[in-house]
């Protein structure tokens, strides 16, 4: 049986899961309020624990690659290399947000996918139906809430992580705004293993000396 772990350290909201392409052994998801440092790798630890499974017996392993925090990328990406590395297993890279998207039922009409990005600002990434699955259309970019709903013209799907304050001002832009619920919305680490387990059946794997975060500059930020 093979074991693929993925590790989601994009931002304060922390997720592992445990996979094995037909079944998933177990998932954690909390929020870390910038301790990712001390608490991903005890926690690692547990989850295999729990799921009756060895660090030696992972086949493979997932990190998201962002857009998020710069730190906090950083230290679960060094994580996830660090395993691959020393076990000499490969490592596969999703963007955050596309498995984000992933959770989500197709529609007809756009999905705009958030994370927090700092000081304000969300990361948004425009994804489109194709051929029944969410795909992402263009970059990820920087913007506030305030700008996202005054850019929304048509129906549209938002969903993320959000503020209980930018879950309000979304609310009030009634009609065409179409907001996710917090279940909804929120980042499942399982989604990211199936993703990743696609590409490691296809044999499409990363290197990990090479693989980098996707960072965002807040200072771009679209303008309310």
């Amino acid at each position: 049986m093979s074991l693929l772990l993925a590790v989601d350290t994009s931002t304060q909201w922390t997720g592992l899961a445990l996979y094995d392409g037909a079944r998933v052994l177990g998932e954690m998801t909390w929020m870390t309020r910038g301790h990712h440092t001390v608490e991903t790798a005890p926690a690692i630890q547990r989850l295999l624990e729990q799921s009756g499974a060895r660090m030696e017996q992972i086949d493979c392993f997932a990190a998201a690659l962002g857009p998020g925090s710069f730190t906090s990328l950083r230290i679960g990406l060094a994580l996830v290399k660090g395993m691959a590395l020393t076990l000499r297993k490969p490592v596969i890279g999703i963007p955050t947000l596309d498995f984000l998207a992933e959770a989500l039922p197709v529609q007809e009409f756009p999905l705009a996918a958030v994370l927090q990005a700092g000081r304000g600002r969300l990361a948004l990434v425009w994804y489109r139906a194709v051929k029944g699955r969410w795909k992402a259309q263009g970059e990820p970019q920087i913007i506030t809430a305030a700008a996202l709903a005054e850019q929304i013209q048509e129906p549209t799907l938002v969903a993320g992580e959000l503020t209980p304050e930018e879950r309000e001002l979304l609310q009030r832009k009634r009609g065409n705004l179409l907001l996710a619920s917090p279940a909804l919305s929120t980042r499942r680490p399982s989604f990211l293993a199936e993703l990743a387990w696609e590409r490691f059946q296809a044999g499409r794997v990363d290197d990990p000396v090479s693989l980098a975060p996707i960072y965002l500059h807040v200072g771009e930020v679209i303008p309310s």
